[in-house]
């Protein structure tokens, strides 16, 4: 089979389709050796083999050209791919069951950074095999890798194309390993050696002195105070506590800072605001009352510092009514078991298993009854439907009235592989059985396993938590853990697994320990950075704000309130419950619901991350530039600058405040020279208009834009 692999026979867009192709199917990627063994030799009545003469069989004689093939010529006479087959034909066809299976793979290296003017590394492969032989498989197994940096030959030969890390993803038969490879410049290099505040700095260090990397200084205490009120609360900080946090000289005050903002209702809000995106806490699937009440124990959750493994334990074994037991509204939204099996996995276990639906994973462990047998576990979820006052009766998916998630012990999977009712099992190395009692239902026991200092749970969590931190998780995308797909830096991830483990899943202790480090507080580039120092941390990385975090800042910069559909005044765009609390349909869209819309805040139709865009677009730079809205609040009586006027603040005062507000600093020496110059000779009018045309200026720029 290894053979096959190599030739890309056994390849989705070739033998491997689900149909296969010319009457001819293999399993995808040669993963069910004893299928494939049965397709090559019996099957159409054995034709494809010439036991008489091999070496004019259809097996040999398709791939090698030498009769009328689709797929054009897979390898040529006398390689070493026809060598090994026509061996095998010749001895008898030795079927899989009766070879001793491959235990593991050694790659070497495993992990290696080059430095120019070495541009090349020589792979070497040996499968080691369950009779304890092992064998030098290079030539037969393949390569792939995982961006445009390197190149790789068929021989296991990679070459470097560009400056950077790339990933080769080895794989013989069923078995794959990751190769990490770094390619650098041979420029002059000298570490610098910044001090670590903790073990999360000496391992992220570590890594970046082997990649000749030097770790950017430590940000500014008007940019730290910023960029920790937008993580942490979602908010911008006022004019006056920023500056006096910058103005503080205390020399823990970053330590005290991250504390107190910890401890404030607005990190429930921003936090819960995270977990209701991933959870699909939408009116749709859930309504109105629904959303408010599952939105409301999630934010009540993060208030009161529930673990986040207890947390995700009541939301699993949830019954009940979706309006009186608030977690059961997940169920609500994931109607199938398949869905709930590849959501629960995808949200709390960083998997996604949707690969492993018709056949097994081909670039992860996960077998498709792998994938079955964990759908198994919330097979029984059902419901009895209260009543449903639907407005629109040709949209099924929409629900208007209460519900009771039941468990319906008649309810099962039936394993699309074999036809059989597939039997619960968990998503952990040995697959164990799931043995619901009288007293414990499936999905009840998965919620224990959540529960009980599961380590891949803590890997996936921390991950999250470290990306919305960080800009970009350890293991990138952060629901996409896999063996093809290492994590950035594993020895961190497993640290901070640990230590969330050490601290009973509290998500403060684990957000404390990260923006702690100097990692966390390092400057953004003063340049444009390189992937390599964004991938690994050497800079802060740049990101706009989100859709909800840019509203909320200009009304606070304005000092205005925004207005939604169906909401009292006042409420910020971080604390709303759901999506559309009236449907868009039903009533024109306010400017702020509309504003949401356009800067990517989800419709929650998926439980993913990537279903907020941070994307660039034209409609956002009209709504920023040009809006009428945004310049009625720029005159507004009650907002900023006419506030700070009629207390009686001087133009240039006025100034001055604005950029604390905007930008949590004051402005620069050329800025203020600026401003002066544009108010000298200016009447009250006209420096309402100049500090008018600042404030829209300061709102538009980068730096107001953008958490640096």
């Amino acid at each position: 089979m290894a053979v096959l692999s190599k030739a890309g026979c056994n390849s989705g867009p070739c033998h491997g389709n689900i149909n296969g192709k010319g009457d001819f199917r293999l399993s995808l990627r040669g993963q069910d050796a004893d299928f494939d063994y049965l397709e090559i030799t019996h099957a159409l009545g054995g034709r494809r083999i010439n036991r008489v003469q091999p070496n004019e069989s259809l097996f040999l004689r398709k791939p090698t050209a030498e009769s009328p093939h689709q797929g054009g010529q897979r390898f040529k006479i006398g390689s070493v791919e026809y060598e090994i087959l026509l061996s095998w034909l010749k001895s008898g066809m030795q079927a899989p069951a009766d070879s001793p299976p491959v235990q593991r793979l050694i790659v070497a290296p495993n992990s290696k950074v080059i430095v120019a003017p070495t541009d090349r590394v020589q792979l070497t492969v040996i499968a080691e095999f369950a009779d304890g032989t092992t064998r030098d498989v290079t030539r037969l197994a393949t390569y792939d890798v995982s961006n445009f940096v390197a190149e790789v030959s068929e021989t296991g030969m990679v070459q470097a194309k560009a400056i950077g890390e790339t990933v080769v993803v080895v794989r013989y038969l069923s078995h794959q390993e990751p190769v990490r490879l770094a390619f650098l410049e041979n420029s002059p290099f000298a570490w610098q050696n910044p001090p670590a505040n903790n073990h999360v700095d000496v391992l992220i260090q570590k890594k970046l002195r082997s990649l000749r990397i030097n770790q950017e200084s430590i940000c500014s205490d008007t940019q730290f105070v910023r960029r920790a009120y937008l993580d942490l609360l979602g908010l911008i900080p006022t004019a006056d506590e920023a500056k006096e946090f910058t103005y503080d000289r205390n020399p823990q005050k970053r330590e005290q800072l991250i504390d107190t903002l910890l401890g404030r209702p607005e990190f429930a809000d921003h936090w819960a605001q995270k977990w209701c995106d991933l959870l699909r806490v939408e009116e749709k699937s859930l309504d109105t009352r629904g959303v408010e009440v599952f939105h409301g124990w999630i934010r009540q959750c993060f208030a009161d510092g529930l673990p986040l493994n207890e947390f995700v334990k009541q939301i699993v074994e949830a019954e009940g009514s979706t309006y009186t037991n608030p977690p059961a509204n997940l169920y609500r939204s994931l109607r199938e078991p398949l869905n709930r099996g590849e959501s629960i996995a995808r949200v709390f276990m960083g998997v996604r298993l949707q690969c492993a639906k018709c056949h097994n994973h081909p670039f992860d462990q996960w077998t498709q009854d792998d994938y079955y047998s964990w759908a198994a576990c919330f097979a029984k979820v059902d419901y009895k439907i209260v009543e449903n006052k639907r407005k629109d009766e040709l949209d099924k998916n929409e629900f208007n009235g209460e519900q009771v998630v039941i468990r319906n012990a008649e309810n099962s999977v039936k394993n699309a592989r074999t036809g059989d009712e597939a039997s619960p099992r968990l998503l952990d190395a040995d697959r164990r059985q799931v043995d619901a009692t009288e007293n414990r239902n499936a999905s009840g026991l998965v919620a224990d396993w959540f529960a009980n200092d599961n380590v891949d749970f803590a890997r996936a969590q921390a991950n999250r938590i470290w990306f919305h931190l960080m800009g970009r998780g350890l293991v990138d995308p952060v629901d996409d853990f896999r063996i093809t797909n290492p994590a950035s830096h594993p020895d961190l991830l497993d640290y901070l697994a640990q230590e969330f483990i050490k601290a009973k899943f509290d998500v403060r202790s684990l957000i404390r320990l990260i923006m702690h480090s100097r990692s966390y507080q390092t400057g953004s580039a003063t340049s444009e950075p390189s992937e390599l120092q964004l991938t690994n941390y050497a800079v802060a990385r740049v990101s706009r704000l989100t859709a909800e975090q840019l509203l909320d800042a200009q009304c606070q910069f304005l000092n205005v309130a925004p207005e939604f559909n169906g909401h009292d005044a006042g409420i910020r765009a971080g604390q709303l419950p759901g999506v559309h609390k009236i449907n868009p349909r039903r009533q024109t869209p306010t400017r702020d619901d509309r504003f949401l819309m356009v800067f990517g805040k989800p419709e929650r139709l998926l439980t993913c991350e990537c279903e907020r865009v941070d994307d660039t677009t034209l409609s956002q730079v009209f709504m920023l530039v040009s809006d009428r809205v945004a310049q009625e609040r720029l005159g507004d009586e009650r907002g900023r600058i006419q506030t700070l006027l009629r207390d009686g603040c001087e133009p240039l005062d006025v100034g001055e405040q604005l950029y604390w507000w905007a930008l949590s600093r004051p402005p620069s020496q050329e800025e203020t020279a600026k401003l002066t110059e544009l108010l000298r000779g200016c009447d009250a009018d006209g420096a309402t208009i100049v500090l008018q045309d600042l404030a829209w200026a300061l709102m538009n720029s980068k730096e107001f834009v953008f958490r640096n």
